[in-house]
């Protein structure tokens, strides 16, 4: 009797998709709904895990667009202190969509952002990018017109774009009720001065996570017509969270708002993909095998796995290559990806410190 299931693929059933094959020769995760040319222009933003998408690009030969590259005389690391070269323009971590959605506003000239500035010891800081210029401005002036170029970037960025990949972090955020305005941290964590009656945690739904995305496919396109967007969802867990929650009780609950909103866009959409780092990194077929011991930072070999996956399915292979191990850490790793991920600050506050090496 014929009924949808008799003529499914391997792929479509657990047992032979998941449970058989060795998990490193898992394939078909990803279908990619449009080609990326190789000369394609693709532009690159979000969490701390999306700053390996462009130097994976670069890598590959493809055209990791860069909008707001680095004065000359940097040196590489002061390039990426300043946070030159880690996406396509220099707004620093975008964890949220709503962050992104007020990027691409403030850009289109849709809306204007607040002129309030941060000054903490003579320097001056963007509460909007806090950590992008880590020893801070010399003047409010020179922070406006470091905002407007960066402003200007993510316009051009978006105006010459086939594809923007953008990577989901976060669905707690911060909300000044003042200005309106979403901020990248927790004022007082980092920069700034917190303040309970102006600062409020909000923690997005599905529904709001999907129309900021909407509303920034919407922006884009009403500049670049051809644009199309790729989104994934960080695997990366939250360091902490305000909500009253277990931690990973709120990392699981954030995810899955980000996920479920990501393919909700995906499927009603042509001109947006989703691609499944998460469930890469995070599927239990993989038993963490691709996070250092602090089951937080994900290791190179698992960034790699990720982007083989990526490449091949868009060269219509399957990703059947091993990764090659590397040696594993036997401490908490205290650089490496959160080196960049500006949320890693908070555990600074744990009161129960990470336990000596010795």
């Amino acid at each position: 009797m014929e009924h949808p299931y008799t003529r499914l693929p391997a792929r479509s059933f657990w047992r032979t998709a998941v449970a058989e094959p060795d998990a490193m020769d898992i394939g078909e995760l990803w279908t990619p709904k449009f080609a990326i040319g190789q000369d394609a222009p693709v532009v690159t933003a979000g969490s701390c895990f999306a700053a390996h998408i462009g130097r994976a690009l670069l890598e590959e030969g493809m055209h990791w667009y860069d909008a707001e590259p680095p004065p000359p005389g940097l040196t590489r690391a002061e390039q990426a202190a300043r946070g030159y070269r880690r996406f396509s323009f220099r707004t620093g971590n975008i964890y949220t969509a709503a962050a992104l959605r007020q990027w691409v506003a403030w850009a289109l000239d849709e809306e204007k952002p607040p002129e309030e500035i941060w000054a903490e010891d003579g320097a001056f800081y963007d509460p909007y990018r806090p950590t992008v210029e880590p020893d801070g401005h010399a003047s409010p002036e020179d922070l406006l017109r470091a905002r407007e170029h960066t402003l200007a970037a993510v316009r051009t960025a978006l105006t010459k774009a086939d594809v923007l990949v953008f990577t989901l972090g976060l669905t707690e955020a911060w909300h000044d009720t003042v200005t309106g305005t979403v901020l990248p941290m927790c004022p007082g964590t980092v920069r700034g001065t917190f303040d309970a009656a102006r600062h409020v945690l909000r923690n997005h739904t599905v529904a709001q996570v999907h129309r900021d995305l909407t509303d920034v496919l919407a922006l884009a396109r009403s500049i670049n017509s051809r644009l199309r967007m790729v989104l994934t969802v960080s695997p990366v867990p939250l360091t902490a969270t305000a909500t009253g929650r277990h931690a990973l009780v709120a990392t699981t609950h954030s995810k899955s708002v980000l996920r479920a909103a990501a393919g909700q866009l995906a499927d009603e959409s042509d001109d947006v993909d989703y691609f499944p780092s998460y469930e890469i990194i995070t599927g239990f077929p993989y038993r963490a095998a691709f996070y250092e011991p602090n089951l937080r930072t994900v290791t190179p070999d698992g960034v790699a796995f990720v982007m083989r996956h990526f490449f091949e399915a868009l060269q219509g292979r399957s990703a059947r290559t091993r990764p090659e191990p590397g040696p594993r850490p036997t401490t908490p790793v205290a650089g490496g990806e959160d080196h960049w991920c500006d949320d890693a600050v908070l555990d600074y506050y744990n009161p129960r410190p990470l336990p000596s090496a010795g």
